[in-house]
């Protein structure tokens, strides 16, 4: 059905999805950002503008204050940024997963369809909403009465308990004000956030942006009076909330960890279901398990809640966290004795007899690389470099200092030629990494694993991770002979300008490549003149 402005259909799945029309048929609707701000917004950036001309559009637009926000929650590293997906990824993942929130997307169609693409990749199974734009309705403002209008199309309280609309860089860079949105449609949440690859490093902060937006509004909500009960809260007892994604037993495990000091463990941030934002918020403690969710963490405090850091992994840190669980809840300590003696004795038998013997490097950017370097040195590897791409906070300090004291180099923000260079000048019987560090790996027959899919996605607290890691870590290890048999048999193909075989020898013109070479450094000696100026 076509209404005046959008296109509503339905999707196989019933979903609701709201699309506008051409720009010829909205004539009569005036521009959102100079009718609500009383302004005339700055010219729109380009969709292939560098990150610091977007930043400049942005801050241009009225975006300061987010964007020293993000730098501030999300610092960079010497290197600007780490290689990642688009930030993006992250809080769409967030959103898509939780029961009866809906998604929209504003941004570049390109954009959105890389976007959606990859969440279904990864096994998204709903639809999301997206309101296109052109330049004129991006200068005028009349994208955010677009968006305005979707999200009062798509309010039916019988089907969403909120709706989350996410700025990507060409919006944010051009000032589109979602914090003027409705704060509530037909007893339907509106959620606005802005989530710029120009600002936020990783796609993993990217989840602590929606996190941290819901329970921010969950937490509003609670102050200003009852809300509805969870449908799981059936624990009386005080609770600690956790922090990042984690594989589906380990909150399980970490309940029972909790259990003999009379806690229980609370929901898992981000939550699957709106309600567990009033029941996490409702804890005594949150537990910073991954690190990096500084808005999140924010909340939590402004809600008065203590927030430690590092995990119940291997034996040392399920020690060193149940008592800092324990302190911070008051428990006494022969309690928190009686809760580290049920466990600890289990969690060395099963790194005893899970030993992994080797050199092992680790990197990635899920956050939890710290947890899983301090889990495979208590089981016997030697891992002399951990890497990740996300930020130093003091919720990483523990798990810090423990892997220096072991002699392991901890590099924060870590780009990917930090990982390649350690990997290439170490050469251990094992790299676990990202998608071009595994490549890489493989190219010189260093046995690699991904470490989003084959590392992170294991149990890794208590008893049951203190074993988890062993079995694919030693198979792997153990397929060393079998890449240098492969490496043997493609030997002389070629690389670079000459992969592949050939009948004949190629035609490099390497008079070519130098020529336009000189072209290049011309140019950067321009440039560097320029700036003297």
């Amino acid at each position: 059905m076509t209404r005046e402005g959008f296109h509503v259909s339905k999707d196989t799945d019933g979903t609701v999805l709201v699309t506008a029309s051409p720009a010829s048929s909205r004539e009569k609707y005036l521009g959102g950002v100079a009718s609500a701000t009383g302004a005339e917004p700055p010219a729109a950036a380009g969709l292939c503008s560098s990150r610091s001309e977007l930043d400049s559009a942005a801050r241009a637009a009225g975006q300061s204050d987010l964007l020293d926000q993000f730098a501030k929650d999300y610092p960079k590293g010497p290197h600007d940024q780490p290689q990642s997906m688009c930030p993006a990824f992250g809080s769409l993942r967030v959103g898509l997963r939780m029961k009866r929130v809906a998604t929209v997307l504003s941004g570049s169609a390109c954009c959105v369809y890389g976007l959606t693409f990859v969440s279904h990749f990864y096994g998204a199974r709903r639809s999301v909403g997206y309101v296109p734009f052109n330049s004129e309705s991006l200068v005028t403002g009349k994208l955010f009465e677009d968006i305005r209008e979707s999200v009062h199309q798509m309010a039916d309280p019988d089907r969403y308990d909120a709706i989350v609309v996410t700025n990507l860089c060409v919006p944010t860079a051009s000032g589109v004000p979602l914090r003027l949105l409705p704060k509530e449609i037909n007893g339907v949440r509106i959620v606005g956030i802005d989530v710029p690859g120009f600002g936020i490093p990783t796609h993993a902060e990217a989840k602590d942006v929606l996190a941290g937006a819901m329970l921010n509004y969950a937490r509003t909500e609670a102050e200003a009076g009852p809300v509805a009960r969870p449908a799981s809260a059936a624990e009386d007892r005080p609770s600690v909330a956790l922090l990042g994604e984690m594989f589906p037993a380990d909150p399980m495990m970490i309940g029972a960890m909790l259990a003999p000091m009379g806690l229980a463990a609370g929901p898992v941030v981000p939550t699957r279901e709106w309600r567990e934002l009033y029941a996490a918020l409702d804890c005594g403690v949150a537990a910073a398990i991954h690190p990096f969710y500084t808005a999140s963490v924010r909340e939590f405090q402004a809600a008065g809640r203590t927030v430690v850091g590092s995990a119940p992994v291997g034996h040392d840190g399920t020690a060193a966290w149940l008592a800092a669980i324990g302190g911070a809840y008051g428990i006494a300590a022969d309690k928190i004795a009686a809760a580290q003696n049920a466990f600890l004795p289990a969690i060395k038998g099963a790194l005893m007899g899970a030993q992994v013997k080797g050199t092992i490097t680790v990197s990635g950017y899920e956050g939890s690389e710290l947890l899983v370097a301090r889990l495979l040195i208590e089981s016997g590897a030697d891992v002399p470099y951990v890497g990740t791409a996300l930020p130093k906070t003091p919720w990483s300090a523990v798990d810090a200092d423990w892997l220096r004291a072991k002699g392991v180099t901890v590099k924060f923000r870590a780009s990917l030629e930090d990982d390649l260079a350690v990997m290439e000048g170490v050469r251990p019987d094992l790299a676990i990494g990202t998608t071009p560090v595994v490549q890489r790996g493989k190219e010189l027959g260093i046995p690699a694993l991904y470490f989003t899919n084959l590392i992170s996605a294991r149990p890794l607290m208590g008893p049951a991770g203190a074993g988890s890691l062993q079995q694919v870590v030693t198979a792997a290890m153990g397929g060393k002979t079998r890449m240098d048999t492969m490496r043997a048999f493609f030997e002389g193909v070629g690389a670079g300008d000459t992969a592949g075989v050939w009948e004949g020898s190629p035609n490099l013109r390497p008079d070519f490549r130098a020529q336009h070479q000189k072209k290049l450094d011309k140019q950067a000696r321009a440039a560097a003149a320029e700036q003297m100026i």
